[in-house]
């Protein structure tokens, strides 16, 4: 391991190093700055191990009082420093990872874990990666994702790591150099930011590097190429495992199509033309309910398609899309994710504005206005409890509010709300800045982070 490539145990985690800043961060002054070393029981069936939780659809099995906050909010456990980035905590046995972007007196990028109990580091690690041609410069984009004791880290230029659950490299992949990510002038404007999916034995990431290399699985053991599939761009929207036909199928929605491969191959299944009027810019992961895909973005409005349960195909069911970003039809989601309740999808639009749809036809049941101050690409990211088929959810939105409440077909309805994390500006530089990251679950609470701190919060039972 070269000295530009390393694993920090904690004290050099805690050096004035950590974030490029003129700021010095002692163990000493981050106690009197607020740290609570508070004990915070994470139990292992609670995990929240990868992007939108354990199976990826934004489902937390625990419960919150609906009954109003006492006017100081909620319980903070812990804070703890972090820097600019746009990943997404995940929670495993005890520890909480995230990444964040160093500029000085290098550029870096950063893998941090800490001690889910405390708040305190744990180890970090840290190797160049200067951003060439990624707009939205903050830092990386995909959550960590944790299989067993391992993690795997996937960065903006496409340095993928696979960790021991104590920080060791197990193997390393500099995706952009081997499969010419640049070199074929496929890197997105916004850089690599899907986080890698575990199945069995492999982790597959999508990077739309072209020459057949749209999706690469490896050997999650040693990091050799598995298979690889698609000549499609990159999209910024996760992948996700469903079953049809009494088989596993990822669905990957990349930068051309919306596509249903083999895990364990590469073979493609099936793949349906969705290509950009712009630029690929669909972020929300595809969304799955009873055999139907749905997906939405920002320029291209909504897809939603039925999988054939008797031959591994699929059909339209319908597509809307309307005249341009502020004249939409029914969703143009940008960075939110969209949940499937009974007959009906809700999510955020283009500008914020909150939906109701009726899922057969796509038709506009209802707009809500009050869940997130209405801005271009405004988000809010939705955490649904404690089945996939409660109408309960915890709203974040990018103010830093986190709303308990009901959504149905007749409306939202609003139980308390919360100011849990301060906006910040490295993310989106206008409104006073944003919280864009996907928040994590555990069994107590929630985790936040913006890009000045990571903060765990008590919940309400």
């Amino acid at each position: 391991m070269s000295v530009n490539d390393r694993v920090h145990p904690f004290p050099l985690f805690s050096n004035g190093r950590l974030f490029g800043l003129a700021i010095s961060w002692s163990l000493c002054s981050l106690a009197l700055t607020g740290w609570t070393l508070a004990c915070v029981p994470i139990l292992q069936e609670q995990e929240w191990t990868q992007w939108r939780g354990p199976n990826r659809d934004g489902v937390w099995n625990g419960n919150v009082d609906s009954s109003p906050l006492p006017k100081e909010g909620l319980d903070v456990l812990w804070r703890s420093p972090i820097g600019p980035g746009y990943t997404g905590p995940t929670v495993s046995d005890g520890r909480v990872f995230v990444m964040d972007r160093i500029r000085r007196p290098e550029q870096e990028e950063r893998v941090v874990c800490l001690d889910a109990k405390t708040g305190g580091p744990l180890w970090e690690h840290r190797y160049p990666c200067v951003y060439a041609n990624v707009g939205y410069d903050a830092g990386p984009r995909a959550s960590v994702t944790i299989d067993e004791n391992r993690a795997y880290s996937l960065g903006s230029m496409g340095h993928l790591f696979c960790f021991d659950v104590s920080g060791g490299v197990l193997w390393k992949k500099d995706l952009n150099q081997e499969y010419g990510i640049s070199k074929n002038d496929r890197m997105p404007i916004w850089g690599i930011a899907a986080s890698p999916l575990i199945y069995q034995q492999f982790v597959i990431v999508q990077i739309g590097a072209g020459n057949g290399a749209g999706l690469v699985a490896f050997d999650k053991q040693t990091g050799a190429e598995a298979w690889k599939c698609l000549d499609d761009r990159a999209q910024y929207s996760s992948p996700i495992i469903v079953q049809q036909a009494g088989r596993d199928v990822v669905v990957a929605w990349t930068g051309d199509s919306v596509s249903g491969i083999n895990p364990s191959t590469g073979e493609v299944f099936w793949s349906y033309p969705f290509p950009p009027r712009n630029m690929p810019i669909g972020i929300a992961s595809p969304v799955y309910r009873n055999g139907q895909i749905f997906v939405t973005s920002f320029y291209d409005g909504s897809l939603l398609l039925r999988l054939r349960d008797d031959a591994m195909q699929v059909e339209k069911v319908w597509a809307r899309v309307g005249a341009n970003e502020r004249r939409t039809d029914a969703l143009h989601s940008i960075i939110s994710t969209p949940i499937w309740i009974g007959d009906h999808l809700y999510g955020a639009d283009s500008y914020g504005e909150f939906r109701c749809l009726d899922a057969s036809n796509g038709d506009r049941v209802w707009e809500d206005l009050s869940i997130v101050p209405t801005a271009r690409w405004a988000t809010v990211h939705i955490v649904q409890f404690p089945t996939a088929d409660s109408s309960q959810v915890l709203l974040f939105n990018e103010r830093g509010e986190l709303l308990r409440g009901v959504l149905t077909p007749t409306g939202f309805q609003e139980q308390w709300r919360t100011l849990v994390l301060q906006p910040t500006k490295p993310q989106l530089n206008e409104r006073g800045g944003v919280c864009w990251s996907h928040p994590a679950m555990t069994e107590d609470g929630i985790i936040v982070r913006n890009d000045e701190e990571v903060v765990y919060l008590k919940l309400p039972k």
